[in-house]
Formats: structure tokens, C-alpha cells, sequence
């Protein structure tokens, strides 16, 4: 694949997720995405900070192996509401019960971001952080609002890029691009300490 004047390197995007793929599209650069196959689930007692970032980094360096000569991203999103998370809820009823919780509440998302170089073994990671506050919602407008946006591969059950926008008051945080699955300011940052510049 040809690569982009300002790109060394071969990139590779360790993610099935077409979100984070898209966002990725924005940086104008040459990269393959391929699925890594790891165990997402949290370990006891282990902080969501921790889990978004250490997902982050098992996703990159599960495809290192395979792809010796790239530079490998991986990215890993955690919603949490107090205590508990809120995972991808994956059906309609999940989705709704999450988002009667998270009315009138402030959900914080975290993604984790990782980028190993499979050739020198080095990585550099980051964390987003951003606090979304939840309009006071009535089942009856989860309910369609879930109908229509179908979220249920999302972690929260909310799509900020999509008619979800219309469930929050504000949010707090640097990069709207993490909230979707991807902090492409961090990212570009990265990106530039391994001599891959955007401009």
C-alpha cells in the first residue's frame, strides 16, 4: 500500500469498530485495521482508568506478532456511572435500562489509547477523559430515542455523532473525537513522536 508522504511507517488500527475506523479516516493517513481477539473483561477489583487503558494496549500488541513492521494503534473505551460500568449493552432492553440509569446523571467515558512500534517494542499511551451530563429523560423518550439510533454496540448506549446528541445538557472534556471512540488529539500527538506528522 502506497503511504502517505509524512508516513514512514506502515499503521495499523487494531479495532473491527467502523467508529474508530472513521475517526481515523479524518487523519488523511494510509492504515489497515484489523480485529485483535483478546479477553475484554475486567479483572477484580481493577480500576476503569485502568481497564480502558491496559484493553488499549493488549489490542495493540495481540497484533504485533502478525504485523512486525507497523505501527500498531489500539484504543479501548469504559463508561462508568459512580462505581459500575456501563458496557456495550448489545439489545434494545439493555440499552433502554442503561440509559434510565444514566438520566439526569453524568456518565464518565474513558478511552484508552496505545501505540506500540512492533519493531522497536515501544509504546505510548494516553487517556481521555469525559464527564457527559445526561438530560432528565422519561422512558418513553429512551425508548425511541433507542429505536432510532440502535445503539447497542456502543458503550454507554449512546452515539454522540447521532441523534444521541440530543440526550445530553453538555459535556466536559478535550476531544469529542474520544467520546466517539478515538482521541485523535493524543492520537496526533503519538503519532508525531514516531515521525508520523499529519501536516
Amino acid at each position: 500500500m502506497p503511504t502517505h508522504p509524512a508516513q514512514p511507517r506502515p499503521l495499523l488500527l487494531a479495532s473491527g469498530s467502523s467508529y474508530r475506523r472513521e475517526l481515523l479516516r479524518k487523519l488523511g493517513l494510509h492504515f489497515t485495521a484489523v480485529a485483535p481477539d483478546i479477553d475484554e473483561a475486567a479483572r477484580p477489583g481493577e480500576a476503569a482508568e485502568d481497564l480502558a487503558l491496559r484493553l488499549a494496549c493488549e489490542k495493540a500488541l495481540a497484533l504485533a506478532p502478525a504485523y512486525p513492521d507497523h505501527l500498531i494503534i489500539g484504543s479501548d473505551q469504559v463508561a462508568a456511572l459512580g462505581d459500575s460500568r456501563l458496557g456495550k449493552p448489545g439489545t434494545h432492553e439493555k440499552a433502554v435500562a442503561q440509559l434510565l440509569r444514566a438520566s439526569g446523571n453524568t456518565v464518565t467515558f474513558l478511552t484508552g489509547l496505545c501505540v506500540h512500534d512492533a519493531v522497536s517494542g515501544v509504546s505510548h499511551t494516553g487517556l481521555d477523559r469525559c464527564h457527559v451530563h445526561f438530560r432528565r429523560l422519561d422512558r418513553d423518550q429512551i425508548e425511541r430515542y433507542v429505536a432510532a439510533d440502535e445503539p447497542y454496540d456502543c458503550a454507554g448506549a449512546f452515539k454522540s455523532e447521532g441523534l444521541g446528541i440530543a440526550l445530553i445538557e453538555r459535556f466536559e472534556g478535550e476531544d469529542p473525537n474520544a467520546l466517539v471512540g478515538l482521541p485523535l488529539i493524543q492520537l496526533t500527538e503519538i503519532l508525531k513522536r514516531f515521525g508520523i506528522a499529519v501536516f
